[in-house]
């Protein structure tokens, strides 16, 4: 589940509309290919439209008036903001797609290994596509 980083990489600046719209794209498409009902749209159009609060609370500013770039924030930041952004991913996803309480245990479970699973490879993602030099 990479497709995460296109919300981690979306330009902050731009209409939100449109970033709601991609993001539903995106999901939908997915749920084209892999045969699922809609979760994936329904989990990525979630985290798109919760993204600004997670970056007020990431980040700890108000990033709409200021030049912000993701960039300029810290490893241990911009690791939260992502960290953040699958737990929530993961969470809509895995109880859309099981939707039982009875199961809460197993969607714990998937949750945890596939979050960090996923988070491994964004976080090499992120490595790799990097503008900055280490």
């Amino acid at each position: 589940m990479v497709y995460i980083m296109f919300l981690f990489w979306y330009p902050i600046k731009e209409n939100r509309v449109v970033f709601l719209l991609l993001s539903f794209l995106l999901g939908l498409v997915i749920d084209i290919f892999s045969d699922t009902a809609a979760i994936h749209a329904a989990a990525t159009v979630s985290i798109a439209y919760l993204r600004a609060p997670m970056m007020r609370f990431v980040f700890g500013i108000n990033y709409e008036f200021q030049s912000f770039r993701l960039e300029q924030t810290s490893m241990v930041q911009q690791l939260t903001f992502l960290t953040l952004l699958i737990l929530v991913h993961h969470t809509i996803f895995f109880t859309l797609e099981i939707f039982s309480i009875a199961h809460s245990g197993l969607i714990l479970k998937k949750l945890m290994l596939t979050g960090l699973g996923t988070l491994v490879l964004c976080f090499l993602l992120r490595a790799l596509f990097s503008r900055e030099k280490q």
